[in-house]
This record gives structure tokens, sequence and C-alpha cells, in this order.
């Protein structure tokens, strides 16, 4: 089994934001502020790399079809849905998360905090389920770049 080079960095850095952000969690409620500030711009750059690779990916490569059984398919799009969703409010809500500290706004900071933080461990958890069912459990499907689709090259 061949692992795809480029899902397999960009959920590795999925994973490392989760873990960063569960540090970060963990710092506050041991009132260490300095530690879960760095935590969490850690977090916030591993998820900015995770988006510009699959990003980039999705641009130039393209994604992986579930190539899994057809009676699957549509619980695994469901599950994709599912993880689509969490991801949008992860990272709105992260973006958000992370203006509000930038603006030292920390009573606001301190509502919205926990929800994007489990959004976020939800969202990197779903990711790797999706990255295990496109590319370890089942054979990858087809893969088309968007410029490929768009543009017919």
């Amino acid at each position: 089994m061949e692992l795809a080079l480029l899902p397999t960095i960009s959920t590795s850095c999925i994973v490392l934001s989760a873990i960063f952000v569960a540090i970060g969690v963990w710092a506050i409620k041991r009132k260490d502020r300095q530690t879960h500030e760095r935590m969490m711009k850690l977090g916030a750059l591993f998820a900015v790399l995770f988006f510009l690779i699959y990003l980039g990916r999705s641009v130039f490569v393209g994604n992986t079809s579930f190539g899994g059984p057809d009676h699957l398919k549509p619980y695994y799009f469901l599950f994709l849905i599912f993880h689509i969703v969490l991801a949008i409010l992860g990272a709105v809500l992260g973006i958000r998360t992370l203006w509000l500290a930038s603006r030292e706004r920390f009573d606001s900071h301190k509502k919205i905090g926990p929800v994007t933080s489990i959004l976020w461990f939800f969202s990197a958890g779903t990711g790797v389920v999706v990255y295990i069912l496109l590319y370890i459990l089942y054979p990858g499907g087809q893969t088309t770049s968007l410029i490929k689709a768009i543009f017919g090259f």
C-alpha cells in the first residue's frame, strides 16, 4: 500500500494543529497564559499549513474520490459533509477567537474559545477518518484537479 504524500503531510499538519490546541487548552486551565498563547499560535500555524497544502493539492493535483464499496458511498458522503461543516465552522471560529485574543478582548475570547477548540478537535478527528477511508482502508478513487475540471487540461 502506497501512501499519498501530500494528503499524508496535510493530515499530519491538522493532527499537529489539534495537539497544539489541546496543549494550549491544558495550559490555560493551569493559568499558564504564555504557553497557551504559544501553543495556540503553533496550532494556527499548522492549520494554515494544512489549508495551503490542501488548497494547492485541490487546484493543481486534485481531490480523490471515495474508492470504497458502492454501498458505503452514501455514508461516506454524509460523513464528509459533516466533516466539511465542522472544518468550516472551526476555521471561522478559530480566526475569530485568534482575532479576539490579538485585540485583547479576553472576555469574548474566553466565551468562544472552548467551543472553538471542541469544534477543532472534532474537525481534526473526522479529517483523520476521511484520510483513513480515502488512503488506508480503500484504494483511492479518481483524482481530478480543479484546473483540469474547469479548463479541461
